[in-house]
């Protein structure tokens, strides 16, 4: 299939492509009775970067295939039901806290449904990353990662981060790269939790773009320019963030509150802040809310013709991507590359997590 060729990739994927040629990586997709899916796993195998793991009926994703004339060689499909492992996760299943303390739950039929198997291959080791979510309500997807993943200790709570790729955006760096967070679950961060997806966005900016990101938190505010409540909020978690940078040692440059035009403008940044050095246009934009961020993921997106990514779910000891229902195969190809690339050094981007 022509979207299958090298010459067919962004410089963002053909990256991750690049990546993953030298270290392949499992994922698992929980939806893969959809066509979108076995269309992206039979792009992701021909680019010779991910081995994919479809849950579904082996004979429905065959035909399916079939009739659309898509390669499944080398693409691993797994009925949950039928599945040699399903007694293994189910014993694993029933010595967790949650599973023993809910009597009236059929351990077994929850864990038969697919983004509960497929998160038991990620925890135990069967995939090495998940992606799902294309044909599902999100908190579905999300109450079974959260059920069956361990949480990393730092992160009280997940959030997502999604990737743009927007070659057109004459502002940004050479990268043509932006991550936007929280775009999908905290509706109203507190201050801590402000700041740790600062730091962990930035984390994982680094990890992809190979180089000091830049960070900003925004606000309606820029450097005291407004004395609300939200905005001192900001203040206060880029304050945090700031502090652990320096007692943590990471390779990340942030700054806030800052209003959207002086993060990615830096003719507005010149003209908004008296002492303005060169500053950078910002790599990761941290939003207030979740309000803040899905309207602007959304505006971009749509309005802006961007290409999203992801989004990728941080806070889990595990690497997993949520995908929305109007994913196009190539944001499933490009979230799938994006998530199996952050599994490639997951040590290195949470020491704290325990394989």
């Amino acid at each position: 299939m022509p979207e299958s060729t090298p010459a067919a990739h962004n410089n963002v994927t053909r990256q991750l492509i690049g990546q993953l040629r030298r270290h392949p990586k499992r994922v698992v997709f929980t939806e893969g009775e959809d066509l979108r899916v076995i269309e992206a796993a039979a792009r992701l195998v021909a680019a010779e970067a991910v081995i994919p793991i479809l849950l579904g009926r082996p004979e429905r994703i065959r035909a399916m295939a079939g009739q659309n004339h898509i390669s499944l060689d080398f693409v691993g499909i797994i009925d949950p039901k039928t599945s040699s492992d399903l007694p293994l996760f189910v014993k694993r299943a029933q010595n967790m806290a949650r599973y023993r303390v809910s009597h009236q739950v059929d351990t077994e039929e929850t864990i038969i449904r697919p983004h509960y198997f497929g998160s038991m291959m990620v925890q135990y080791g069967h995939a090495d990353a998940i992606v799902g979510g294309n044909q599902a309500i999100p908190a579905a997807y999300f109450r079974a990662l959260l059920h069956n993943i361990k949480p990393q200790a730092n992160v009280d709570r997940i959030f997502g981060v999604t990737i743009l790729v927007a070659p057109h955006f004459p502002l940004l760096g050479d990268d043509r790269i932006l991550f936007l967070a929280d775009t999908g679950l905290i509706p109203q961060p507190d201050v801590t939790q402000l700041s740790t997806i600062a730091i962990e966005t930035g984390k994982i900016a680094h990890h992809f773009l190979g180089r000091t990101p830049t960070v900003a938190l925004l606000s309606h505010s820029t450097k005291g320019s407004s004395a609300t409540k939200d905005a001192q909020k900001v203040v206060a978690a880029t304050a945090i963030a700031k502090d652990r940078i320096i007692r943590e040692r990471l390779d990340i440059d942030l700054d806030g509150e800052l209003q959207a035009d002086v993060a990615v403008d830096p003719q507005a940044a010149e003209t908004k802040l008296a002492d303005a050095t060169a500053r950078h246009t910002a790599d990761v934009l941290v939003f207030p809310n979740l309000d803040a961020a899905h309207i602007s993921l959304k505006l971009l997106q749509h309005l802006g013709g961007a290409q999203n990514y992801g989004q990728l779910i941080l806070g889990l000891s595990r690497p997993a991507a949520q995908l929305p229902r109007t994913a196009s195969v190539e944001t499933i190809f490009g979230t799938a590359a994006a998530v199996a690339v952050e599994a490639i050094k997951y040590h290195e981007l949470h020491p704290e997590s325990t394989f």
